[in-house]
Order: C-alpha cells, then sequence, then structure tokens
C-alpha cells in the first residue's frame, strides 16, 4: 500500500497545545481524544474546500473542528449525549472563530448512520476520519493531590462513560464485529472513490499484545472498502533529528510495570493510520449540480444534537 507521505509530522506542539483558543471548556476531559494535526492532515490531504467529512464516532469533534477551519463542511455521530453536545458546540466555535465550513453533529450509534444522516446526504460524504476506542491504559489525565493532604495522584478523566453497552468497554472480538458493521455504513455514506482514515494503535491486555491495525485492516476489507495505503502519524515531536516523546503519566508507569514483568514495552510514538477507498468512480454528470445548496438543506442548520437512542434526550 503505497503512501506518498507515509510519515505525517502531526505532533511538532503537544496536544493542549494544538487545541488552545480552538475548543470550548471542558474538551480535555474526554478520554481518547484524537490529536488535531491528524485530522487536520487528514482534511488537507485528501479533501478541498467545500468537500464533506464524516466521524462516525467523533467525541469532542475534533474531526469537525479541523474540517471546518479548513473550509470544509462536517458531520459528526457520537453514541454518549455529553460528548454529542460539546461537539455540537466545539463545531459552532470553529464556525464563530472564522471557519469557512458548517458542522452537524447527531446523537446516534455509529452503526445507524444511514437512519439518523439525511439521505440526500448519502453517497456525498468525501472523507471518513474515525479511529476505533482501544485499552484505557493509555487514557486519561493526572491531578496532584496535595490539595487533598495526601501523597501521589490519582487518574481521571479516563471513561468514555458508565454504559456498559458503549463500545469503549465491550470484549475485543465484539468491538471488531461492531467496527466492521460502522465501516460498511461508512462505505453507503462515502461517494465512489472517497476515501476511509482510521488511526489505530496496538496495545497490551493482561500482558498479550492486541495487533488492533491489522484488525482493523481486515474489518475494512470485510466492509468493502478497498486497502490503499498504510501510513505512520507521529505522537512525538521531532527535534534535532530526534523524536521527542511525550507520554502520559500512565504511558510512562505501565511501561515501567511492564519492564519489570519482563515484557519489552515501549513508549507508543505513532498511531497507525489505514487509509481505504470505496471503489468506483464519481459518475459524470450532464449538468452541474449545486452540492452546497443540497447539503446545506440537508444539514437543517448549522450544529445541531439530535437523540436517536434512549441516552439522548
Amino acid at each position: 500500500m503505497p503512501c506518498s507521505d507515509s510519515v505525517w509530522n502531526t505532533a511538532p506542539t503537544s496536544a493542549p497545545a494544538q487545541r488552545k483558543d480552538r475548543y470550548v471548556p471542558g474538551s480535555a476531559a474526554h478520554p481518547a481524544k484524537m490529536l488535531p494535526q491528524i485530522a487536520a492532515h487528514a482534511v488537507a490531504t485528501y479533501t478541498k474546500p467545500g468537500d464533506l467529512v464524516l466521524d462516525p464516532m467523533c467525541g469532542i469533534g475534533t474531526t469537525l473542528v479541523e474540517a471546518i477551519r479548513l473550509s470544509r463542511n462536517a458531520l459528526g455521530v457520537e453514541y454518549e449525549p455529553k460528548w454529542a453536545s460539546l461537539a455540537s458546540r466545539n463545531a459552532s466555535f470553529a464556525s464563530d472563530a472564522g471557519g469557512g465550513g458548517i458542522g452537524a453533529v447527531h446523537c446516534a450509534d455509529a452503526r445507524q448512520l444511514t437512519e439518523v444522516i439525511p439521505t440526500a446526504l448519502h453517497g456525498e460524504v468525501n472523507l471518513v476520519i474515525t479511529s476505533p476506542p482501544y485499552g484505557h491504559s493509555v487514557h486519561g489525565q493526572v491531578r496532584s493531590t496535595r490539595e487533598t493532604g495526601e501523597r501521589g495522584v490519582v487518574k481521571k478523566d479516563f471513561r468514555y462513560s458508565h454504559d456498559p453497552t458503549n463500545l469503549a468497554h465491550v470484549p475485543t472480538a465484539y468491538l471488531l464485529d461492531a467496527f466492521t458493521e460502522i465501516l460498511t455504513q461508512c462505505r453507503t455514506m462515502l461517494s465512489p472513490g472517497g476515501k476511509a482514515v482510521v488511526t489505530t494503535r496496538p496495545w497490551r491486555e493482561r500482558g498479550e499484545l492486541i495487533d488492533l491495525p491489522s484488525a482493523v485492516l481486515a474489518a475494512g476489507k470485510a466492509a468493502g472498502l478497498t486497502p490503499t495505503e498504510r501510513c505512520v502519524a507521529l505522537l512525538a515531536g521531532i527535534r534535532d533529528g530526534r523524536l521527542v516523546a511525550r507520554p502520559s503519566f500512565f504511558q510512562m508507569k505501565n511501561v515501567r510495570d511492564a519492564r519489570r514483568q519482563g515484557i519489552p514495552l515501549s513508549v507508543v510514538q505513532h498511531e497507525d493510520v489505514l487509509i481505504f477507498t470505496k471503489p468506483g468512480r464519481c459518475a459524470a454528470r450532464a449538468q452541474p449540480c449545486d452540492r452546497t445548496a443540497t447539503r446545506s438543506t440537508a444539514f437543517r442548520s448549522r450544529t445541531c444534537t439530535t437523540g436517536r437512542h434512549d441516552g439522548c434526550r
């Protein structure tokens, strides 16, 4: 799978620095936020201004924010009401800050994309960007307990929710079946020749290596998408020709604990980026089509959150 730009320099600054003044308060609390520069690089590489970008598990709306700021339109679907509301506010903030695109967020299960997204937008998506939930060991933030008079640190913001049906909490085998369903839905949403960019990484569960990138590759094929590229998105900076790692406290702790047990674990310094293409080519049109008008009507409003499961009220 050739790639003209196989290594993406997506961490020239830290994640907090990339989000500063671009996201609304509360955005840092999500346990598995995509690095903004990864989303921005994918949008800039695989789309042009005015194109439509979809994230079927959008979290706080990182994909939407970066797409809107690059003058693309964006759709997000998020299962958890809390994050769907936050993603909607982030999309509005990006538009109000001068972004040239518009965005909409739906609160729903990503396996129901074709039910919650207006039919007028089916087959109109130029780019899908997403990432399956994976090992909780890389998630969370650290807070000192000094203010409470105790010693040490505590972990916070490491749960997507307490909903056991959230895909972040299900066994790996079930997750992969569900992710195949999601990619199948994405194939319907994509235009012929459209791209799906999936970022992922391996992790260890009870000492056993979970090769999620290979599993995602198989899921994409099963969904009817064609693998076309495999790239690397850096989570580390580059200084004087060397990588500058930016691991979290708990990532470092997990590495040290594993090495004491004889497991040769290392700090994760990149995401695998798998790029799929929907087979086919765009059909020639007898007359020009004003897609902007069609999309504006289908969006209904610049940003919206609609409830489609019991948790969305």
